[in-house]
Parts: structure tokens; C-alpha cells; sequence
């Protein structure tokens, strides 16, 4: 059982830019105990929402919910919820209690524990493997049962890594299936990077 290890300091979470946090947590490390096996890969695509005027994000102007109440609690804490009622997607819970914004992690780059990666997805290369937001989470084990976990300690936890990106690395783009937002769809707040810099 892998322990957490060099974790992201309580205050990366505090980060009141939640743009600035989406950015900023690409290339960071996510890791998993899940099911008693350890994955983890690097973070190569985010989305920002904000909980205040943006009409794209869950909890907007005060919505809150069973669902959201996570995103209106302690900044460090995993926002998990099911999508289409098939894909579970991870979101990472930002800037202090009471505003709820959040980072949803769309993609990573396979790290360790690729051969359970594929068999949880039950593919054969890694092509495809983890390069979607309900990919990489089955990929991962991670399920809404790890809703509301605190990302400092096992059995998800978020880790600093070696890999260090410049803005020009970085590229940004719509949010995607948020066409119902109207002008808010348009924000640049989707965040990449190609791991094929770090070859």
C-alpha cells in the first residue's frame, strides 16, 4: 500500500483564482489506493467553474444541493459525482468554504499501475486509456464513493511532481459540454498540456 508522500500544501487549494488553480494543478500528480491497488498519473487537462456567475458550474450564485454541498465546504476535498449516470468525474474543491468553485480533471498521463489501469478498462495499450474525465477515473478506481475525500491522505490524494510548465506550454480553450452556460460556455477555461514536452 503506497503512502501519500510530498502531498500539495493546504494553501495550493486556498488559491481564491480558481482559473489560476486549474492552471496550476496541470502536471501535478493524482493517486489512488482505490481497491487496495495504487495508480496514479499526471494531470494534462483541466476546467475551471466558478461559483459565482458562471452559469456552466453546479453550484452558481448559491445553488446548493446534496450534490454540490461539497463544493461549499473545506478547499482540499474531492467533488465526485456521476455523469450520464455511467461516468464518474473528479473534481478538486478550491479557494475557502462558502464559494464553491472547483477544477474538474479531464485527463492524465498514466504513471504507475498501468497494467491495472487497462484492466479496469479493460484495453490492451494505453492508447486512449486515461484521456477523458470518465476514462481516467475508471482507469483509477475512483468512484463517488471517494466523494468528499480529503486529498492529502489515502486512498486519493494529490501530490507535487518534478515536471514544471511555462504559460507557453500551456494551452486554453472552451469548456466542453457546457453548451447550456450561454456567454459563460465561451470562457477560455479549459487548460492543456502535451505530454509529449516531457519526451
Amino acid at each position: 500500500m503506497h503512502r501519500p508522500g510530498n502531498t500539495l500544501p493546504h494553501g495550493f487549494f486556498e488559491n481564491p483564482d480558481v482559473v489560476d488553480a486549474a492552471r496550476n494543478l496541470l502536471g501535478k500528480k493524482i493517486c489512488s489506493n482505490a481497491g487496495g491497488a495504487f495508480t496514479s498519473g499526471y494531470i494534462i487537462e483541466t476546467e475551471a467553474y466558478c461559483g459565482r456567475n458562471d452559469k456552466a458550474c453546479h453550484a452558481n450564485n448559491g445553488k446548493r444541493t446534496p450534490r454540490t454541498e461539497v463544493m461549499f465546504g473545506e478547499p482540499g476535498r474531492a467533488y465526485i459525482y456521476l455523469c450520464y449516470g455511467i461516468h464518474h468525474l473528479f473534481n478538486v474543491v478550491t479557494n475557502r468554504e462558502g464559494l464553491a468553485d472547483a477544477v474538474l480533471v479531464r485527463a492524465v498521463l498514466p504513471e504507475q499501475g498501468i497494467e491495472i489501469m487497462k484492466e479496469r478498462r479493460i484495453l490492451d495499450s494505453t492508447k486512449n486509456l486515461t484521456n477523458g474525465p470518465g476514462k481516467f477515473t475508471q482507469a483509477m478506481g475512483i468512484t463517488t464513493s471517494l466523494n468528499k475525500t480529503r486529498l492529502s491522505e489515502s486512498p486519493l490524494w494529490l501530490e507535487e511532481s518534478e515536471i514544471e510548465l511555462t504559460d507557453s506550454a500551456i494551452s486554453e480553450s472552451k469548456r466542453i459540454g457546457v453548451d447550456y452556460a450561454g456567454r459563460d460556455a465561451d470562457r477560455l477555461w479549459r487548460f492543456t498540456f502535451d505530454p509529449q514536452q516531457l519526451i
